[in-house]
């Protein structure tokens, strides 16, 4: 589903900042099953509502992959009567977008509009609609296959591509994490392939809506309850196992590009890990504090060997990974590999020093009410609490979560989730 543009007023609207470090969610189950979380801001004339359905890319069957991609495309392209031209008109005509995303684990689709009641109601009638009656018309499906074929194509000539597919099939090589849509798997894919989908898994024992904006509670109450009472009845399906370890490997793919892309990691973290927070607090003197990072000092500003590299843990409702990223020269990519696997090694044996301890700390409790500075940075967060059960009051005890972490902590966390036997490396176009 591609966004649309949004009137500019709402943008300014947007960045208006928030006082608090945390905010008061009120939270409630709809008569049809769908959780909800809800944020009343009244400081802004805007609503945002969010609804993300477990129905992320882990379900695609093995020889369907990229169908929960293309269901969630063609949900605004014809629904209840509408097709996609008169439905981008009206969100158009309304200052309204509606837009989407997905992910291993979830499909979201999301709507800002004014919250005046003339332009709310009908924005609010729209998305009802995509999201209770989507048509995938056979013309339009046709479309965006061959669309999602010619741009996949051209993708995957492109080493970064290469590298990341390659490295997440290393990691999870008998788990739905490890899947990928392939030309030949999208050019199966049927609108009877899409309605099942629709119908198996955007059922609202499967949602969880999430409203912050200029409403009441009895408004938001209302609202959740429309959205959701046409949700298809949806289907029992099995959680995603855990994907276990791989086996260490180191794996080279040639390619005519002259800079060589590096990608080291492993199955790390779940949402909701008790490790979060001293992983968070580590990764950020490793590789995600930027230009403090012992990665990018050692990499970059002794040696050169990288313009950029990073360290990240990417928590998923399965564990997900930790992955060292760099681009370097492909004559000296075994030289940058070596050294970033030493770097690691020393960090996992010694974790960091006081001042590194401090300093990250500092930096992640200082910069933390930059994430609740919108609207749409409160939806996100709001949102992730919902569908991945954190704790209510997660936000407020957040920067005190971090300031309690301590550097035994931290090499403690580092490793248990770090196993060197199970690292893989993928290097494409390296020497």
């Amino acid at each position: 589903m591609n966004s649309k543009k949004i009137l500019a007023i709402l943008f300014l609207f947007s960045i208006t900042p928030f006082a608090r470090a945390g905010v008061e969610i009120a939270r409630w189950t709809t008569p049809s099953g769908a959780r909800v979380f809800f944020v009343e801001t009244r400081a802004l004339p805007i609503l945002d509502v969010q609804i993300d359905f477990a129905a992320g890319q882990s379900l695609d069957p093995p020889e369907k992959a990229g169908l929960a991609s293309m269901t969630l495309a063609l949900m605004d392209k014809g629904a209840n009567g509408m097709d996609e031209t008169m439905i981008a008109g009206r969100l158009a005509d309304l200052g309204a977008s509606l837009g989407g995303n997905l992910d291993m684990d979830r499909a979201s689709i999301s709507l800002r509009t004014l919250s005046e009641e003339n332009k709310r109601i009908p924005a609010l009638e729209i998305m009802e609609a995509v999201l209770s009656a989507p048509q995938f018309p056979e013309d339009v499906l046709s479309r965006e296959k061959a669309r999602s074929i010619a741009l996949m194509q051209e993708s995957l000539t492109r080493p970064a591509v290469i590298a990341r597919r390659a490295f997440w099939s290393a990691l999870y090589p008998s788990h739905p994490y490890g899947r990928h849509a392939t030309p030949e798997s999208l050019d199966t894919l049927q609108r009877a392939d899409l309605r099942e989908f629709h119908a198996g898994f955007y059922s609202a024992r499967r949602a969880t809506v999430t409203i912050v904006g200029d409403v009441s509670r009895a408004q938001a109450e209302a609202l959740a309850r429309q959205l959701t009472a046409r949700l298809p009845e949806g289907r029992v399906q099995e959680p995603v196992k855990d994907p276990g370890l791989p086996e260490a490997a180191e794996q080279r793919i040639a390619h005519p590009a002259t800079q060589a892309h590096l990608l080291i990691g492993i199955p790390a973290i779940s949402r909701g890990d008790p490790d979060f927070f001293p992983l968070t607090v580590g990764n950020y003197i490793l590789g995600g504090g930027g230009f403090v990072s012992r990665l990018m000092r050692e990499i970059r500003d002794k040696r050169g060997y990288a313009y950029s590299v990073y360290s990240a843990f990417i928590p998923m409702k399965r564990p997900g990974p930790f992955q060292i990223g760099l681009q370097t020269k492909k004559e000296q990519a075994s030289e940058a590999l070596k050294l970033t696997r030493d770097v690691l090694a020393r960090f996992l044996a010694e974790g960091p020093d006081k001042a590194e301890l401090d300093a990250a700390k500092q930096n992640l409790t200082g910069s933390f009410p930059l994430r609740l500075d919108s609207n749409r940075e409160i939806l996100d967060n709001v949102a992730a609490i919902g569908f991945f059960d954190y704790p209510i009051d997660y936000l407020d005890r957040y920067t005190g979560n971090i300031e309690k972490v301590t550097a035994e902590q931290v090499r403690a966390a580092f490793a248990r989730r770090i196993k060197p036997e199970s690292l893989i490396t993928v290097v494409v176009a390296g020497d």
